[in-house]
C-alpha cells in the first residue's frame, strides 16, 4: 500500500545535491547497474499550503524571458515540485542516483492557470521503471492542487544510462547535419544567465554551474538546464496558450555555454484544406544548433 509522507517544509536543494553527489562515491554510493525489475519506492511525498515567493518568481522570469504577472508561467510548477522529485531520487532505496541521470522528456498538463497567491498542495511519486536502448527510464509524477482541485499534472522522464536488452536494437539513420533555415528568433545564453536560473529554480546540478564541475561529469563545458531551454522556448507563445493545455518537451544534444541557438515557432493550422484557421494553443517549437542544425529541443503545445 502506497504511503504518503507529508513534509513540514520543502527539502533544501543544496542539501539534496550534496547527498546526490555523495551517492556517486565508491563504496557508500549506489550500485552501478540496475535491473529493470527493481522495485521503486512505494511512497509519495506531499507538501501542503505551498506559497509562491514573488521575488524568486520574478528572478525566474528574468532568467527565462517569461512574463511576470498574476498567474504562474506554465513551466514554473516544475520548480515548485523539484525538491520533492530530488528527495525521491536521493532516498537510499531509489535504484539509481540523481546526479548523472538525464532529464530526457517532460510533459506539463496545465488544467488552468495558477494564481500567484493561491495556496498549493504538491504530491510526487516515481513510477514506470522500464528499459530503453540507452538504459533505464523512470517517470517522476507530480500533481499540484488548489484545495481538492487538480490544476497541473507533470511527468518528468529520467534516463539512467547503462546497457540493457534493448541496446542492440537498430538505431535508424542518424540525422544529417546541415545549416538550418533562418530562425524565428535567436536565443543567447551564457554561464551568468544559467547561474541566475539555477538560483531562481533551485536546480544547482554541478553540470550547469561551471566548466570544471561539468568536466567532472563528462561534459566539455557547462551546459544549460533543459528546463531553462523549455521555459525560454515557450515564452514566445505563452500569451497565446489557452487555460487547459499540455506542454511536452524532448531534449536532444545539450547546449554548451556560452551559446546562441535558433528558435523556431510553427502554429498549426485548423482542420480542412484551405480553412485559413489556426488551432488555438497548438504550436510546434524547436531549438536547433545554429551551425549544424541538430536539435537541442523539440516541443509541442496542445489544447485538446
Amino acid at each position: 500500500m502506497t504511503k504518503t509522507i507529508t513534509l513540514p517544509a520543502a527539502p533544501s536543494t543544496a542539501d539534496i545535491y550534496s547527498k546526490a553527489v555523495t551517492a556517486m562515491l565508491p563504496v557508500i554510493g549506489k550500485s552501478g547497474s540496475v535491473r529493470p525489475d527493481t522495485p521503486l519506492p512505494d511512497r509519495r511525498y506531499r507538501l501542503e499550503n505551498v506559497r509562491v515567493d514573488a521575488e524568486r518568481l520574478l528572478a525566474y522570469t528574468r532568467a527565462t524571458g517569461q512574463q511576470f504577472g498574476p498567474t504562474l508561467p506554465i513551466t514554473y510548477p516544475f520548480v515548485l515540485q523539484f525538491p520533492l522529485a530530488m528527495k525521491i531520487m536521493t532516498d537510499g532505496d531509489f535504484p539509481f542516483g540523481a546526479v548523472g541521470s538525464v532529464h530526457l522528456e517532460n510533459s506539463i498538463h496545465r488544467l488552468r492557470p495558477i494564481g500567484i497567491d493561491e495556496p498549493l498542495t504538491i504530491e510526487n511519486h516515481a513510477e514506470n521503471l522500464r528499459e530503453h536502448r540507452k538504459g533505464l527510464l523512470v517517470d517522476m509524477i507530480s500533481e499540484i492542487s488548489v484545495g481538492s482541485e487538480l490544476v497541473t499534472r507533470q511527468v518528468a522522464t529520467f534516463l539512467k544510462q547503462q546497457r540493457t536488452s534493448l541496446s542492440d536494437e537498430p538505431r535508424g539513420p542518424a540525422p544529417r547535419e546541415q545549416a538550418p533555415p533562418p530562425p524565428d528568433a535567436v536565443l543567447s545564453v551564457d554561464l551568468g544567465k544559467i547561474r541566475e536560473y539555477a538560483a531562481a529554480s533551485g536546480d544547482r546540478n554541478p553540470i550547469h554551474m561551471g566548466d570544471l564541475t561539468a568536466k567532472a561529469f563528462g561534459f566539455p563545458k557547462a551546459i544549460a538546464h533543459g528546463m531553462w531551454s523549455a521555459a525560454a522556448a515557450v515564452a514566445n507563445v505563452e500569451a497565446q496558450l489557452p487555460d487547459d493545455v499540455t506542454y511536452s518537451v524532448r531534449w536532444g544534444k545539450p547546449i554548451l555555454l556560452p551559446a546562441k541557438v535558433n528558435l523556431y515557432v510553427h502554429r498549426l493550422d485548423g482542420a480542412g484544406a484551405g480553412s485559413g484557421q489556426s488551432l488555438p494553443g497548438n504550436f510546434d517549437l524547436s531549438i536547433l544548433n545554429r551551425r549544424k542544425g541538430y536539435p537541442h529541443l523539440t516541443a509541442t503545445t496542445r489544447h485538446e
